[in-house]
């Protein structure tokens, strides 16, 4: 794990360096989180990916006009026709 300073520059602009923006394929307009921890501030832009995902599953969903309401009944409906065919029928079989 490596270490690199840098100066925090007018209006809180810290210049990430080189060897983080290649290493994790950053690169102007990417967005971070920067989240606080016990052991001090985390830059993490895997977090920001997934948050920038989920809002593209949200608008294609949306595209196709469904909620996310829909979405997790679908979902109830399927786990219960899962659990139906696989737990309900042995059951029956006794």
């Amino acid at each position: 794990m490596s270490k690199k300073a840098s100066i925090i520059q007018e209006n809180g602009q810290v210049t990430l360096p080189i060897e983080f923006r290649k290493r994790y394929s950053l690169k102007k307009g990417d967005i971070v989180v920067f989240k606080e921890t016990e052991e001090g501030l985390l830059i993490n832009p895997r977090e920001a990916q997934a948050m920038r995902l989920l809002d593209e599953i949200g608008e294609a969903l949306k595209e196709r006009g469904i909620s996310l309401d829909d979405l997790i009944e679908s979902g109830r409906e399927i786990r219960q026709k899962i659990y139906d065919e696989k737990y309900a029928r042995g059951s029956n079989e006794n």
